[in-house]
């Protein structure tokens, strides 16, 4: 228990719900380490517990779900030697992995902002409620990081070549998209959410048919009329390719993904065009977020991270200097290198409890 997250038991006469209640408001819930060891202890420690049925995940007042993670501590330790970046990163993707494997049904309410961590906190759910003021986002190319979280893994699943839209430009879509395309399993409306949740807290073992007789028909998603020109222009895993394919459109709409790509790492999109690849072909939601945490060590190390998290977090100037700067810049052996396996000994590895 901290005060940054609220993990408890709501009991009732046909069992118990473990709830997670984000309450870091002012900084829109958004993960720290310390975090994420309580959700972690909490959901062993229910795991092992007969009364908790089910798994409610949702936040306090606020704007926001969870915005992601304490890219600010990231940030600070990879100017140095990266350690604390490093753990944070270890316990956060055990708890990604802990949450997909969990076998009691999780429920999470995505209201409000839901990026980066906050992805990886509510995908691994078996329930996903999104809402009117649901806005779902992997952003990390702007920041010289990539989508992880299990984004390796959740993104190359979504219909057509979204995933890899998503991936590179961090565009945003609401809650009517996510139904669109799976990301929820569930548009309910947010007024609506109070009731909702206190009848599953009266009732866990009725958790899905309370779901499914209270969601909505969503709205049209706008994102649907995006999805011709999206799996087009997007169809390949080469960046060239896709911004060659974007210049020779010559739409509106093409030139608009132009501009938002000029603002990201060129590094980071080659780098989360090769993880979705590889996450596709991963059979095991474990060997997937080794592969990202492979990743974050390396690409924490390189400079286009801390210079991305100064110009768009610290600075505010949005006027990164990329290093590379081009894409063409970018050589297949940087990339290569950026995938590369650790010593063993600094691996990453699911709890210890999960293998019993």
């Amino acid at each position: 228990m901290t005060e940054q997250v609220l993990t408890f038991t709501e009991s009732s006469a046909n069992g118990a719900v473990g709830r997670i209640r984000l309450n870091r408001p002012k900084a829109i819930h958004a993960l720290t380490p310390e975090m994420c060891h309580a959700i972690n202890d909490a959901l062993l420690a229910w795991a092992d517990d007969d009364s908790v049925v089910a798994v409610m995940i949702d936040h306090e007042e606020g704007r926001g779900f969870c915005a992601g993670g304490d890219i600010a501590l990231i940030a600070n330790s990879a100017k140095g030697d990266c350690k604390e970046a490093e753990a944070f990163f270890h316990v956060e993707y055990r708890m990604n992995h802990l949450l997909f494997v969990y076998e009691k049904p999780i429920v999470a309410f995505i209201d409000g902002i839901v990026m980066g961590g906050g992805v990886g906190l509510s995908l691994p759910a078996r329930y996903r409620v999104a809402t009117e003021r649901t806005t779902f986002a992997m952003p990390e190319t702007g920041i010289g990081l990539f989508p992880d979280v299990g984004g390796g893994w959740f993104l190359p699943r979504l219909p057509g070549r979204i995933g890899a839209w998503l991936a590179a430009t961090g565009a945003r879509i609401d809650g009517a998209d996510c139904s669109a395309i799976g990301l929820a399993t569930h548009y309910i409306a947010s007024d609506r959410l109070d009731a909702v949740k206190a009848r599953i807290l009266a009732d866990p073992t009725g958790l899905r048919e309370i779901l499914d007789e209270q969601t909505e028909t969503p709205p049209p998603s706008k994102l649907a009329t995006q999805r011709d020109a999206i799996d087009r222009l997007f169809a390949t895993d080469r960046y060239e390719d896709i911004l060659a394919a974007l210049q020779a459109d010559g739409s509106e709409w093409a030139d608009k993904q132009l501009s938002i790509l000029a603002t990201k790492s060129p590094q980071t999109i080659k780098v989360a065009l090769r993880q979705l690849v590889e996450g596709a072909a991963f059979t095991d939601f474990a060997d997937n977020m080794a592969n990202e945490y492979r990743l974050a060590c390396h690409v924490i190390r390189r400079p286009d991270f801390i210079e991305g998290v100064r110009a768009v977090i610290f600075d505010k100037d949005n006027a990164p200097c990329w290093n590379p700067a081009t894409p063409e810049a970018v050589s297949d052996a940087m990339i290569d290198s950026l995938f590369a396996p650790l010593p063993p000994e600094n691996e990453w590895t699911p709890l210890p409890q999960l293998a019993r």
